[in-house]
């Protein structure tokens, strides 16, 4: 008996999926045991051509309709957003029992714990593998493959703007500026960036991620963020020469009886896997108590690895596979508290751009040492007496909040010319 998919959203990743279950049609029938075919779509515009047949296709304008459309199985939301008409669909499917397949990060990051809870009452499936690093199976790896480890980290570049963005200001000793212009330009960056540069797209997912690894309700608005805008290509030229590259990373991990989860740039070593992911690219490390340190990488987004997520969520709920929203039952989730972003510890890069005179960097130690910050290296090129120059310094594990007290500190000696750069160091 075949599938019958309702999609709302025939942007790229809507086109996508469509193009998938034909191009790929007899490989989809014998992975789910049963043909799969759209019977019904909803989207704003029905004049344009999307690339793909829509010939027989029922059209909705409403697509909170295909949560109660009687020729529809499965509703497959691909509007974006956390509000609108796409929770407002999902809320629909899910209380009226019709499983739910959606690509959007935002509204399982915002609205997931409530989601969750009305997808277990009503039994009813709820996934949402491509809402996370695209075509990469992270979701299903974390919640069936690694089932059996207690999870103590997740780390991931989980935006390719951002990725694009750095590896372009690594290669070509651009700008920030410079690059984000041109990520515009090849349609890597939207008109509009700041949701990707700011790092809410990455929070989102980190919020997902470490809701399914730590086994509790998701909880966006504990995620520190913090984005690329500040991230200069001298930053990125002082940690290539100390033996790292900047990324920006989402990481959680289970510290001190709670969860700490961050997303801002981090100078990690060169040597690490994932600092060799470049370019539009996404990678998720997960550290397991048995399993230990496992890595996957691939496109973190388009239309063909989203559009592949979102498939391999159709032929499960086809063949009758689906398991709890967060990898367990509600009942049996905990409640661990979050880490505050003040009680992190780690080591620090911290750049400053000072007036070249006798004193500087003694005055500079000593509000390091009053709050009681070791320092590993530092780095000084040449003289300029009188003149600005860099001085980049390395401490050794700290606690941030120590670091931000001398950091204001040093921020008001009459040498620091600017706003000191703070960046810090992960292991990858």
């Amino acid at each position: 008996m075949t599938l019958r998919i309702g999609v709302a959203g025939l942007g790229t990743v809507g086109a996508g999926v469509l193009r998938l279950l034909q191009e790929n049609a007899a490989v989809v029938t014998a992975r789910a045991g049963r043909p799969i075919a759209v019977t019904a779509v909803s989207a704003r515009d029905r004049k344009r051509d999307r690339g793909v047949a829509l010939a027989g296709l029922r059209w909705l304008d409403d697509p909170v309709a295909l949560a109660t459309d009687p020729d529809v199985d499965v509703v497959v939301e691909l509007i974006g957003g956390s509000e609108g008409p796409a929770r407002d669909l999902a809320e629909a499917a899910l209380a009226h029992g019709r499983p739910v397949v959606t690509a959007n990060k935002a509204l399982i990051a915002v609205h997931g714990a409530a989601l969750a809870q009305m997808a277990e009452a009503t039994d009813t499936p709820l996934a949402f593998e491509a809402a996370v690093a695209g075509g990469i199976p992270v979701i299903k790896a974390l919640r069936e493959g690694l089932a059996a480890n207690r999870i103590s980290r997740i780390a991931g570049i989980l935006n390719g703007t951002c990725n694009y963005i750095l590896t372009a200001i690594h290669e070509h000793k651009q700008e920030f500026a410079d690059v984000l212009a041109e990520a515009q330009a090849l349609g890597y960056a939207e008109a509009d960036p700041s949701f990707d540069i700011d790092g809410i797209d990455a929070a989102h997912k980190l919020a997902i991620l470490a809701a399914i690894a730590f086994g509790r309700p998701v909880a966006f608005d504990a995620v520190y963020v913090e984005g690329i805008r500040n991230v200069s290509g001298l930053d990125v030229a002082f940690a290539e020469e100390l033996g790292y590259r900047i990324k920006l990373l989402g990481t959680a991990r289970r510290m001190g009886g709670g969860i700490e989860a961050r997303v801002h740039p981090c100078l990690v070593p060169r040597t690490a896997p994932i600092a060799r992911v470049d370019g539009v690219f996404n990678a998720v490390v997960a550290e397991g108590d048995f399993v230990g340190r496992v890595m996957l990488e691939g496109r973190g987004a388009g239309a063909g690895p989203t559009a592949s997520a979102v498939v391999a969520d159709l032929i499960d709920i086809a063949r009758g596979r689906f398991t709890p929203v967060w990898g367990s039952g509600q009942a049996t989730l905990t409640d661990l508290p979050d880490v505050p972003i003040a009680q992190h510890v780690g080591p620090y890069y911290l750049r400053l751009m000072v007036v070249d005179r006798p004193g500087v960097i003694a005055d500079v130690a000593a509000a390091l040492r009053d709050y009681s910050i070791s320092l590993g290296s530092l780095l000084q090129h040449g003289r300029s007496p009188g003149e600005a120059v860099p001085v980049v310094l390395v401490t050794h594990d700290t606690q941030e909040a120590a670091m931000r007290a001398a950091l204001a500190r040093i921020a008001t000696l009459d040498a620091v010319l600017e706003p000191p750069a703070l960046i810090r160091i992960e292991p990858g």
